[in-house]
């Protein structure tokens, strides 16, 4: 892209009787194109800048992103709970005494007794069949986590290339604009200008520095963002290495059918179904009464008819909880319908994939229509009507604010092609991350309501003006 302004030869001058104004004007465009070419994309002298590739900028974020201990947190608690879920009740072990002071008879019984509940019904299973989903969303989370992460490095290093590259040809366009009112001067004072040339040459350099520091704050910007995104927000500010040009072109439709069908998102949805189903299966199983063994010794001190205490004697209870009025009628009918709604879920996860990647897919569509255009119409056509304007110039017949409308014009529509392959890239890779692409988006905790699809970050801008 840099490359497209080629510099025009001169025509040659013939060895004829030429007027001195002539002369100087010859001199004056030389000099002008001297410092045109200076200006060109790519000759520009600038203070060597440490650089940094893609690769390095994806191994910052993978060390100190936080999301990610944020999703080790889960699966750590979601292993704790279904460890929790599945042991024994702890036993009772206590002091029974009755009649302890004994009366008239000398008696009492005391002693201590051991208490158990056995769990029947297979429910302590079906509580590690439970905890267990959970814990495979949490590991699915965190797959997805790490997908958010290294795809919102990607993004932001496609948009810090881009305000990188629109930078640079910011730069030259003011470049070429400060050139543009120097020659202006130079041909006014031969003659070959008039004022409003002038003037015009000098709102057009004004506007070409404004457009610099725009520019200038957009790429400051984008590189905090990125910066945060990689966990390091003091992170300077480094030269990108890539070109938005290498960005291949992917089947958007075959995409979206990958997003609904593949995406870890639905997968959450998935487990959110299978975990629905755990819980209505425990339910059910709740109004199965627990064993309750209880036993124990003790000292009877009640005298018999011979004298002597009764002494060491033992005792025990057997029971269960007869389920005659709670029968856990409702928490089963609370387990089915969050069954149904978490079976709705993947539903509605679907149908917001889809609708998201609509805009996605429209951008896609247009950006690649737009940087085919830019590429292989717009910019070569004003790159000739430039040249055509300069040779006219050369040849006093054309008038210097047409070159540099001219100039001005093909110089934008550079910008807006490099925006247009912003877009381009961006729409392609939110595509083929399954719309994942906020990478600081805190994971969500599993069998928390609501929470699969979360607010993701799209590029929704349009290039409809080479404005």
């Amino acid at each position: 892209m840099n490359n497209l302004i080629t510099p025009v030869k001169f025509m040659g001058v013939k060895a004829e009787t030429v007027s001195p104004l002539r002369c100087v004007t010859q001199f004056v465009l030389c000099f002008s194109w001297a410092l045109f070419l200076v200006a060109l994309p790519g000759r520009t002298q600038t203070p060597e800048q440490k650089t940094v590739t893609l690769e390095e900028l994806q191994q910052m974020a993978l060390q100190n992103n936080p999301t990610f201990r944020q999703s080790a947190a889960n699966i750590q608690a979601a292993e704790g709970r279904k460890k929790q879920s599945g042991l024994y009740p702890n036993p009772t072990v206590g002091y029974q005494g009755e009649q302890i002071r004994g009366g008239s008879f000398h008696g009492g019984e005391q002693g201590f007794f051991v208490q158990q509940d056995i769990v029947l019904g297979g429910k302590l299973g079906l509580n590690r069949q439970l905890f267990d989903q959970e814990l495979k969303q949490a590991e699915t989370e965190a797959e997805e986590q790490k997908l958010r992460v290294v795809t919102n490095v990607r993004m932001s290093y496609i948009q810090a290339l881009a305000a990188q590259q629109t930078l640079e040809l910011r730069h030259n366009l003011s470049k070429l604009a400060d050139d543009a009112v120097e020659t202006s001067h130079q041909l006014a004072n031969v003659g070959q200008a008039d004022a409003p040339d002038v003037l015009e040459s000098e709102v057009e350099a004004q506007l070409a520095q404004l457009a610099v520091s725009m520019a200038e704050q957009n790429q400051q910007r984008v590189w905090k963002a990125l910066a945060a995104v990689v966990g390091n927000p003091r992170l300077p500010l480094m030269k990108l290495e890539g070109k938005l040009e290498d960005t291949p072109p992917v089947n958007a439709d075959e995409l979206v059918e990958k997003i609904v069908d593949e995406s870890p998102t639905v997968r959450i949805a998935e487990l959110g179904v299978k975990r629905a189903d755990a819980a209505l299966a425990r339910a059910k199983r709740e109004p199965i009464p627990d064993l309750q063994l209880r036993g124990g010794m003790q000292q009877n001190g009640e005298s018999l008819s011979n004298g002597r205490a009764v002494g060491m004697q033992g005792f025990a209870d057997v029971g269960v909880r007869i389920p005659i009025f709670d029968r856990n009628q409702g928490n089963i009918a609370a387990a089915k319908a969050d069954a149904e709604r978490a079976r709705r879920e993947v539903d509605r996860v679907k149908l917001v994939l889809r609708e998201r990647a609509a805009s996605v897919v429209q951008n896609y569509t247009f950006s690649q229509a737009a940087v085919d255009r830019y590429k292989n119409q717009m910019i070569p056509r004003a790159q000739k009507a430039y040249e055509m304007y300069i040779k006219k110039y050369q040849e006093m017949a054309a008038a210097y604010p047409q070159v540099l409308i001219a100039q001005r014009t093909l110089m934008q529509l550079e910008v807006s092609y490099t925006t247009a392959l912003e877009t381009f890239a961006t729409s392609s890779l939110s595509l083929q991350a399954y719309l994942l692409t906020d990478g600081l988006e805190a994971p969500s905790q599993p069998g928390v309501i609501d929470q699969p699809v979360r607010e993701v970050n799209l590029p929704f801008q349009m290039v409809t003006s080479p404005q």
